[in-house]
């Protein structure tokens, strides 16, 4: 594992950097995961292992540093801000993004930060708006911060491993409290121009993911008409990187071989 010192919030993002040859991509995780959690199995498949795979965990999450300092927010816009001096550190010139789930939202918002270097974007089961009531950001945005810190996390990962979401449950205990908090307020406050609005204005090839037991999803064909590639991983829902590790490492091939 490896390191990058992000001044801002002084502390230290950690990350996988499996080589390979062609065009790097640089994963990124979803509420309660951690790419260093998710997706060494999905970067180590045939189709995806001659590509250099970046496996970031966001901070608060993970193996990285979780600052508590005022000088970090922990919003959606604060995380793209520091991956993009990540990606400048690196020297990428042109890179695959992929993200998952809040890790969609990341992404789009780093997007706007380093368009010229994205070769392309691929998202799995993204957030594309701001969270609606369902959403596990919603639920936890909704409640009084002092009390999901003193409490509530605790109990969201208890909840987990009783209703037998287990691997949710082991990833999500390595958070920070505050950084799930946080995170959960600014996806159900949003960004202007939103998430969608970002990704439709992209140039670069798009490609959507969706994993069969998500489905029926009207998205599909919302996001078919704004000419961006749909993918669906069979056997897998949500956590399609713990349930079809294969299936969606096809998914993400494919997108990269769309034109």
């Amino acid at each position: 594992m490896k390191e990058f010192f992000v001044k801002k919030a002084n502390c230290m993002l950690r990350y996988n950097d499996f080589h390979g040859e062609q065009t790097p991509i640089l994963f990124i995780h979803g509420l309660g995961c951690a790419s260093s959690f998710d997706y060494p199995q999905v970067a180590t498949q045939e189709g995806l292992k001659k590509h250099r795979c970046i496996l970031v965990d966001l901070l608060g999450a993970g193996y990285s540093d979780k600052p508590d300092n005022s000088d970090f927010d922990y919003t959606v816009n604060d995380h793209a801000e520091y991956l993009a001096e990540f990606v400048n550190s690196l020297g990428l010139k042109s890179f695959v993004l992929f993200g998952h789930s809040l890790g969609g939202a990341v992404a789009l918002s780093l997007a706007t930060k380093c368009r010229e270097h994205i070769d392309r974007i691929i998202l799995s089961e993204a957030n594309l708006d701001k969270s609606v009531i369902g959403s596990t950001s919603k639920y936890i945005a909704d409640l009084d911060m002092h009390d999901f810190l003193d409490n509530g996390f605790s109990r969201l990962v208890q909840d987990s491993r009783i209703s037998g979401n287990q691997m949710w449950a082991a990833v999500l205990s390595s958070w920070s409290p505050k950084a799930a908090y946080l995170i959960s307020k600014s996806a159900a406050k949003g960004e202007e121009p939103t998430w969608r609005e970002t990704l439709y204005s992209l140039e670069c090839s798009k490609t959507f993911i969706f994993g069969e037991n998500s489905l029926p999803d009207s998205d599909m064909e919302v996001l078919s008409t704004h000419n961006i590639n749909i993918e669906i991983v069979k056997n897998a829902g949500h956590s399609m990187a713990w349930e079809n590790p294969e299936g969606l490492a096809k998914a993400i091939e494919n997108g990269i071989q769309t034109k």
